[in-house]
């Protein structure tokens, strides 16, 4: 028996809430790569990953808020927990695998090919594996060819976003960027959405109109909301991921101190002020001798 899916039940609200979180996640996560190309070491692999999990957090969220104005008007609908959250988990970690390519690789064509891949393939795999974890009585059966062009739309989103925030500085463009992957991420949901076909099982029992598994989908989603929400935080209060300047030219200045008996001049490199700090304390020591 073919099932009758509405997948607007509250109108626009769905959709345009989906949407903003698309590019709230897309936003933080495109800002935090480009806060990692002006760093090194370890606090350019913590600005990677924090975007990574931004952007993971934000698609997962937009997905199951878009969720939520979908039912089955013959049966209803619930979600198995595990997979739920394992559909998080691999959007973090295969968008994770395509922002350290780029972050540590550069804007080259194949690690933007690559990484944009593993990174659409990512939201696709998030998208479908969320399906998956829905539990209903009935199957899901899918058009190939439009799952086909959802995954293709994933990939080229990831790819031209991913171009945008190594090649492009600035707050506003970055912000573009963002945008479009919101309109990417959403398409390539509703478009997987266009590919499903409901099939009941012949004792599928009526549920009234208007039944939502919100009290279900609400509880998971606040974990990756309230992330966003920190992530945002940090974001704000560092004023290069704001204003994404772009790092100007190194300058060197000199700081005289005495070595065995003679004065040298050491050179200091802007940005180094760890190294800075230390000359300037050697500088001191000597001088209150």
């Amino acid at each position: 028996m073919q099932g009758t899916v509405d997948g607007f039940t509250y109108g626009l609200v769905t959709p345009v809430a989906a949407f903003v979180m698309a590019c709230l996640g897309a936003a933080l996560g495109l800002r935090c790569t480009n806060r990692s190309l002006r760093t090194r070491g370890s606090s350019r692999a913590g600005w990677l990953a924090l975007g990574a999990t931004s952007i993971g957090s934000g698609i997962w969220t937009m997905h199951f808020i878009a969720m939520l104005g979908f039912s089955v008007r013959e049966a209803p609908v619930s979600y198995d927990r595990p997979l739920t959250f394992a559909s998080l988990a691999v959007a973090i970690l295969m968008v994770g695998i395509g922002i350290f390519l780029v972050g540590y690789r550069g804007a080259t064509p194949m690690a933007l090919v690559t990484g944009g891949t593993i990174t659409g393939l990512g939201v696709a795999s998030m998208h479908y594996l969320g399906m998956a974890g829905m539990t209903f009585d009935g199957v899901f059966e899918y058009d190939t060819l439009t799952v086909s062009l959802s995954v293709v739309i994933a990939v080229v989103a990831a790819t031209a976003a991913l171009w945008a925030t190594v090649s492009i500085h600035g707050f506003l463009p970055s912000l573009g960027a963002s945008v479009v992957m919101g309109v990417a991420v959403s398409g390539m949901h509703y478009t997987g959405m266009a590919a499903l076909r409901v099939h009941l099982h012949a004792d599928a029992v009526p549920v009234p109109p208007g039944e939502a598994p919100t009290s279900l989908l609400l509880p998971m989603m606040i974990g990756p909301g309230c992330f966003l929400l920190l992530a945002a935080v940090v974001v704000m209060i560092d004023p290069l991921v704001v204003t994404g300047a772009p790092a100007g030219p190194v300058r060197r200045r000199n700081l005289t101190v005495r070595r065995g008996g003679q004065m040298a001049a050491i050179p200091v490199q802007r940005g180094r002020r760890p190294y800075a700090t230390a000359v300037r304390k050697e500088y001191r020591q000597q001088r209150n001798r």
